[in-house]
């Protein structure tokens, strides 16, 4: 197997990230402001809808271009023959490695949008500026470890459906599946996924928008989820029904790979 194009996994990946996030953005703000602890209203409802642009702009292209970049470089570094039965392993493998490595670009910008999605009066350098000065560069990274705790069993599940849709669809007419082939593959598994994963996103959610040293904010995702049940019972499932917005952004990203 040759190496792959590192420079165009780069640049694919990034365009690909940047176009879907900018047009998806409403939807990712509506999800945000369903999941936040104040409610969808209180929070902003449908006013200014592309509150926090600037950091998803800004924080697009690195992000998904890390991710694919470390997604194409294990998956050839891993090379098994095409029959192998530890082909799903290594694609979940290079899912995780490239989960790890692109958070480090998206929990950051992401704490910085989705405070600015639910404080729409708030410019984004203005909320930069309060958390490092606040909470300094930590405060940044709060979320980390609930975000890649959501976003790796995410990946474990999405790219090794997605690939092995992908590979039956071709195996079933072939030849290799198209674009929107791909599409459909990638928004069925990333639905799927999703289905799983839905509380750690809202517990996700819950840490980076809670107040500087509430219980909350020190990341733990089961006290977070707790909380959530606590405050809201029942009525909480509106928060977790939310998160299923946030496929889109992630299938279609892997469907323009």
């Amino acid at each position: 197997m040759d190496k792959p194009g590192l420079t165009a996994s780069l640049v694919a990946g990034g365009v690909a990230g940047v176009s879907v996030d900018l047009i998806l953005f409403p939807l990712d703000t509506i999800k945000t402001r369903l999941q936040s602890p104040q409610g969808f209203n209180k929070a902003g409802g449908f006013r200014g809808i592309y509150a926090g642009v600037p950091s998803a702009a800004i924080g697009s292209f690195p992000n998904a271009a890390a991710f694919f970049l470390t997604y194409e470089y294990v998956k050839w570094f891993l090379h098994t023959d095409s029959a192998s039965c530890f082909v799903p392993v290594k694609h979940m493998l290079a899912a995780s490695a490239g989960e790890v490595v692109a958070c480090l670009i998206r929990v950051p910008s992401e704490v910085v949008k989705q405070r600015a999605q639910v404080s729409a009066s708030s410019r984004t350098f203005q909320i930069f500026s309060n958390i490092l000065y606040e909470e300094g560069i930590q405060g940044l990274y709060r979320g980390y470890k609930s975000t890649v705790l959501r976003e790796i069993p995410f990946s474990l599940i999405q790219f090794p459906l997605w690939e092995y849709l992908k590979a039956l669809w071709s195996w079933r007419q072939d030849h290799v599946v198209d674009s929107w082939q791909s599409a459909v593959c990638g928004a069925f598994a990333g639905g799927f996924a999703a289905a799983v994963t839905t509380p750690l996103d809202v517990a996700k959610t819950r840490i980076m928008l809670a107040k500087a040293g509430s219980s909350t904010a020190s990341g733990n995702v089961l006290s977070a989820l707790h909380g959530v049940w606590q405050s809201q019972g029942l009525a909480g499932r509106k928060a977790m029904a939310a998160s299923y917005l946030h496929p889109l952004l992630t299938s279609i990203h892997a469907a323009l790979r």
